[in-house]
């Protein structure tokens, strides 16, 4: 049966899909920027991203604003047990940010190459730390009867949480590399053909490890979810991006690509949402202290006025979201108003 608390565990599991799928891409350009040698493709790989990257982080903050709202109890308890790491983030975040603007003001080799740097290991690390955030909540963390964090910082450094950032890293750079295959020409998109092709299969690897894992680290994850239809949709949908994508980039057909890559993406995070459902702050100490959807809500009151919000203010992200992509859509042009 649908009620508010369904609808906004599924509205908060779309904003999360949405900032994968579109900052997904953008911090993998950035995680290949990091071995791109030549000048003029290193500005195509900013240009590339330039006009975008600030507008997908907008469903990031969506998503938190979100968690606030309808789970207040899951937004405190989740940002205070990830506090040390939060704050490591939001520093790789202000470092990628002003690597954009402070790139294109300076002529030294040297300085750009910092700001290169910047770029590159700032997107390497948001990737890094997000995905292994993901990895202790899929994992569990130890919160007791009262949502207090028992843990560490160093904890959450675990083999699992870390398998499931390596993991995310992966299909990030596939998912950016396949980005730049529409993006460019020539060599580059060669290059980029190659880095699409080897981190598929990176990701691949990583996935059925991290899988085979999870029967381990988070077997609660796997109860009862062969009956719910949603998990066979996504689970396929999976598969099949899977085989198809070094298809469509075989035959040249690169939007094309791109959008089979954002479905595996989805396909992943969904498969995760389903089987976390109704959890959303699962206890490694005990399960029955996990924050869910229903013990950690707003009122329902609450629920009811933010979803009619959401109704007029997420078609309105969408729409831009569109609009900025097919302003910018195309091949990359190097201009002297460029990065």
């Amino acid at each position: 049966m649908i009620d508010l608390n369904l609808i906004w565990f599924i509205l908060i599991a779309v904003l999360i899909i949405g900032y994968a799928v579109l900052d997904g891409f953008d911090l993998g350009v950035g995680i290949i920027h990091l071995f791109t040698k030549d000048e003029k493709e290193k500005r195509i790989n900013i240009n590339a991203i330039g006009p975008v990257w600030d507008g997908n982080e907008v469903w990031l903050i969506t998503a938190g604003g979100a968690l606030f709202a309808a789970f207040p109890m899951v937004y405190a308890t989740v940002f205070s047990s990830f506090y040390i790491a939060l704050m490591l983030l939001l520093t790789a975040l202000i470092m990628r940010a002003v690597s954009f603007e402070f790139r294109g003001k300076v002529e030294s080799k040297s300085y750009k190459n910092i700001w290169d740097s910047a770029f590159g290991y700032g997107s390497l690390f948001i990737s890094l730390l997000l995905c292994v955030a993901y990895g202790n909540i899929l994992k569990g963390i130890p919160i007791d009867s009262n949502g207090i964090f028992r843990g560490s910082f160093i904890g959450l450094l675990n083999p699992y949480a870390l398998l499931v950032g390596l993991t995310g890293v992966a299909l990030f750079v596939m998912h950016g590399a396949v980005y730049m295959t529409a993006k460019t020409e020539g060599l580059q998109q060669e290059r980029m053909i190659k880095w699409a092709n080897g981190a598929w299969i990176v990701f691949i690897s990583l996935y059925v490890i991290t899988t085979l894992a999870t029967f381990f680290y988070a077997k609660y994850l796997f109860d009862g979810i062969t009956s719910n239809p949603l998990f066979w949709i996504f689970f396929l949908t999976l598969l099949i991006s899977i085989a198809l994508l070094p298809v469509q980039l075989k035959s040249g057909k690169y939007f094309r690509s791109f959008l089979i890559s954002s479905l595996i993406v989805v396909s992943v995070i969904g498969l995760s949402a389903v089987s976390l459902f109704p959890y959303l702050t699962p206890s490694s100490i005990d399960l029955n202290y996990s924050l869910t959807a229903y013990n950690a809500s707003s009122s329902q009151y609450t629920l009811k006025t933010m979803l009619i919000i959401a109704l007029i203010g997420m078609p309105l992200v969408i729409a831009y979201t569109v609009y900025v992509y097919r302003i910018f859509k195309g091949k990359v042009e190097i201009t002297e108003e460029s990065y």
